[in-house]
């Protein structure tokens, strides 16, 4: 291994990184400059052709399909709706609304799958109305990221598409995978907001809740609740595949759309969801397609054996190696897009893990939960930078609030990681 080979490319890697540059232009320009330093130029030749294999996959296109369905949502007003519906649920207890905004993201990842889109979503309605309720600004947007992380974990899922089209795994086991841990995420946060509220006396909704109004909220919102049964219900009782599922939750919510919820339907918001889903599958093409051509800079450097190596050199107990690699991936999650860190990082982590007796589905709903949790721990979360846009609260003031939020979902990370039957119970019970 050469050394000053890897160094350049680390630099490269580095310095585009700290620019702030996207992650697929940190990924391209280190694999072009590596690739332009080799005395052959046919890897270069073979770029495109790679690039295009890495994305050219009957699985990966639920993911525009899944963004579709969440813009469908939002234009169509069937965010508001759930919202609604978690503000009734939540009741008159103090602290509410901040129980409403959990809530809220729950029903909203079984839906969508991405926590991004979370935050964009409902961070809009939740944080000026916590803020004009009386909660503080950075709390609220704090509160939305860290709620926004169940998106990745509760079924549907892109990270797990992405992750188990790449690494043979079942989705649909992935997917059951994940519905305990999400329950999990919820539960400790609102276990924390219990407490803070408590503590901040945050107030009471002023709106009184009665039965008619949450049996109101409920059929206003039917359409909209019944749509996750849909998509979870119809992979994980094998009725169509995950691919199948996000064609079904776009065209349920188009459906919704242009019949139940027409008064928000026009050709203009027609033409700016497909533009907007357009746009965010192209991003996460391009970051698959860039993240499959710098993974032959590490297998034609050799880095997979040298980390191998490495850990093998530490300890050969399987628990103080996935403690280790849990440690790198809640790392990793601070700056690698969560696509990009599972094609780069899965196929050399999951063999070792599997060999050393981990089962596959339990490995990659640890590793998923991993870097979720990166999307919301500083300096680099990107679920963090969504909320202070939406909030306007500097990136200090919600890093503040949100760590204590990290510290209970890492003590979740824990609990998944070392008692393996948490997660997968429920794909044992449905045959995974």
């Amino acid at each position: 291994m050469d050394i000053s080979t890897i160094s350049i490319i680390l630099i490269v890697f580095a310095v585009f990184l700290i620019l702030g540059m996207p992650i697929a232009i940190c990924m391209g320009w280190a694999t072009l400059i590596y690739f332009l330093m080799l005395p052959t130029t046919k890897f270069i030749l073979m770029l495109p052709s790679g690039m295009f294999q890495g994305i050219d996959s009957f699985v990966i296109m639920a993911v525009p399909f899944f963004i579709l369905a969440g813009e469908f949502m939002n234009a169509f007003g069937i965010t508001d709706r759930l919202m609604k519906f978690a503000e009734e649920i939540g009741g008159n207890i103090r602290g509410s609304l901040a129980y409403a905004n959990i809530l809220g993201s729950f029903l909203f990842a079984g839906i969508t799958g991405a926590a991004v889109s979370d935050v964009a979503a409902l961070g809009s309605i939740e944080i000026p109305a916590m803020e004009k309720q009386g909660y503080d600004k950075p709390f609220a947007a704090a509160l939305t990221a860290a709620s926004s992380l169940v998106g990745p974990i509760i079924p549907p899922s892109i990270i797990m598409v992405i992750y188990g089209s790449i690494m043979g795994v079942s989705i649909a086991g992935l997917f059951a995978a994940g519905i305990i841990p999400g329950v999990l995420f919820c539960f400790v946060d609102f276990s924390y907001v219990y407490f803070i509220s408590k503590k901040r006396n945050y107030p009471i909704r002023p709106e009184r809740t009665t039965l008619k109004g949450i049996l109101l909220a409920t059929r206003s919102s039917a359409f909209a609740l019944f749509m996750p049964i849909i998509i979870i219900g119809g992979i994980l009782g094998g009725i169509f595949t995950p691919t199948e599922a996000a064609t079904v939750a776009a065209v349920y919510a188009f459906i919704l759309g242009i019949t139940i919820y027409r008064n928000r339907f026009s050709l203009k918001t027609l033409k700016e969801c497909l533009l907007n889903a357009g746009v965010k599958s192209s991003y996460i093409f391009l970051i698959i397609a860039v993240a499959v051509a710098f993974k032959w800079v590490l297998a034609v450097l050799n880095i997979p054996t040298h980390i191998i190596t490495l850990l093998t050199s530490i300890s050969t107990n399987k628990w103080v190696i996935i403690t280790m690699v849990n440690l790198f991936f809640l790392f990793v999650g601070m700056f690698f897009e969560t696509g990009a860190a599972c094609i780069l990082f899965g196929p050399i982590f999951a063999p070792i893990m599997v060999k050393m007796g981990f089962d596959p589905l339990h490995f990659g709903i640890v590793m998923v939960v991993n870097l979720c949790i990166g999307l919301c721990t500083p300096p680099l979360g990107v679920c963090l930078y969504g909320a202070c846009s939406i909030s306007g609260v500097t990136l200090e003031e919600i890093s503040k609030e949100v760590l204590p939020f990290v510290v209970l979902n890492i003590m979740v990370l824990a609990f998944i990681t070392y008692l393996p039957g948490v997660a997968l119970w429920l794909p044992r019970l449905i045959g995974f």
